[in-house]
């Protein structure tokens, strides 16, 4: 997209407001079209304005931490959470949401412009499962978001709402109101209100597919009665509560509610059960934390990811990373349709860097990688075993362990079976049986 169809979409925001998202996002799509970084920033930025709109938990390098956690067995239902109102941390004004967080996890942060309320998170989970929220109403956000695979899709690539495939693999969505960024590699869309739009109204490639069908969608809402009570219930103060900046508002308030954190780790490490993790999860646990593997440099803290932010950070820091899954025509190059953070900052060095996703529920996310292309848990630890990956003919052929952009953090590594074994039973005691089947985030139309 050139400056000057930045600025023109700059202008648009400005007079027309909400109104202009249809003429902004008409031929750009910021996670994964041709837009430049400031152009993006201008905006992403613009467009949210005119909406209206605890330190992390190191997780324990041993059966010691066991030891100083609490006395009680709090068994495998359900661990003890930390409920915290609008009263009792510092959460934007106007929230009366009741955050029931497990225990070691920090406040999310919040933008002060959409304070969260359980009206908007209750609007917001009948918005994310209506498929009359897409142009042809064929399609809504939990296609390709589901519950029992921690809301990813189970496919390497997903396909759209008129039957396009797109470029990167659908990522899960638990703990995402904890990501310093919200897309496999795009710097800028740090905030869901500014993500959200993207599947909504983008071409490149098309999801939802809002776009020239803005009216058509929202007769669909505003004609439902169901709607006709739970917009005004969330958006009380406005006039005429059916927008699309309210629309985006409470998928936002929704998506950010999904918060796990009951999985077996959780109850050997934070509810005291010993019993929680099997001998082989222990030294997988163990395992992963060591210097020898390097797991735990990018994929730290309570949520498992380098990439994280919540109420309490002083800074945010937004990870990228090249694990050497690439290194074509030994160039360092990755496929032009995917070349990670490069696309958005056109720096030689950032060839290949994408977002360390979350491990939490990964048991469930398969297939992995920014393009779903390594099937299995065994396949991804043998790839960082080997340092990279090496590909040996087609159109992608190269030596990714050689590639030189490859992060330090990926020398490779020697590795029995038993080993492996072990670290794939420990990654597996990260997913949360609670969260996949907690009517708060269950379809609400098939309830």
């Amino acid at each position: 997209m050139t400056l000057i169809a930045e600025l023109f979409a700059l202008a648009a925001l400005l007079y027309f407001g909400n109104r202009a998202a249809p003429i902004v996002w008409r031929n750009i799509e910021l996670g994964r079209g041709r837009i430049s970084l400031l152009g993006t920033a201008i905006v992403a930025g613009v467009l949210v304005w005119s909406m209206g709109m605890a330190s992390s938990s190191l997780f324990s390098p041993s059966d010691e931490h066991a030891d100083h956690a609490h006395d009680h067995d709090h068994g495998h239902e359900a661990i003890s959470t930390t409920k915290l109102s609008s009263q009792d941390a510092a959460q934007p004004e106007g929230s009366d949401y009741e955050w029931a967080l497990p225990q070691g996890f920090p406040l999310p942060r919040v933008p002060a412009d959409n304070p969260m309320t359980a009206a908007k998170v209750e609007l917001g989970r009948y918005l994310f499962y209506d498929e009359r929220l897409s142009g042809n109403g064929t399609q809504s956000c939990g296609s390709c978001h589901l519950q029992s695979l921690a809301f990813a899709d189970g496919h390497q690539l997903p396909t759209g709402s008129t039957g396009e495939m797109h470029m990167r693999n659908s990522p899960g969505l638990a703990n995402v109101a904890y990501n310093a960024t919200l897309t496999w590699a795009n710097p800028i869309l740090d905030e869901l209100e500014k993500q959200i739009v993207v599947p909504m109204f983008g071409e490149l490639p098309i999801e939802l597919g809002i776009t020239g069908y803005e009216a058509e969608v929202f007769e669909r809402l505003t004609e439902d009665a169901r709607y006709q009570e739970l917009f005004p219930a969330a958006f009380p103060d406005d006039d005429d509560p059916f927008s699309i900046g309210n629309t985006v508002k409470a998928l936002a308030s929704f998506i950010r509610s999904m918060i796990s954190g009951n999985s077996s780790y959780d109850q050997y490490v934070y509810a005291g059960d010993k019993s929680a993790l099997s001998e082989s999860a222990r030294r997988g646990m163990n395992l992963f934390l060591s210097e020898r593997f390097e797991c735990h440099h990018c994929h730290g803290g309570f949520n498992f990811s380098g990439s994280t932010v919540h109420q309490n950070s002083t800074f945010v820091e937004k990870v990228f990373q090249n694990n050497g899954l690439y290194n074509i025509g030994s160039t360092g190059a990755y496929p032009q349709v995917n070349p990670g953070l490069h696309e958005f900052t056109r720096n030689e060095d950032d060839m290949g860097r994408f977002r360390p996703p979350s491990l939490r529920n990964v048991e469930l996310t398969a297939p992995y990688m920014h393009d779903g292309s390594i099937a299995t848990l065994e396949e991804v630890i043998q790839h960082y075993a080997d340092g990279g990956r090496f590909i040996e003919d087609g159109e992608h052929a190269g030596d990714g362990r050689q590639s030189p952009y490859k992060s330090g953090f990926v020398p490779g590594f020697e590795i029995t079976n038993q080993e492996a074994n072990d670290l794939v039973n420990f990654l597996k005691s990260l997913t949360d049986e609670q969260f996949i089947s907690d009517s708060r985030y269950s379809d609400p139309f098939v309830d």
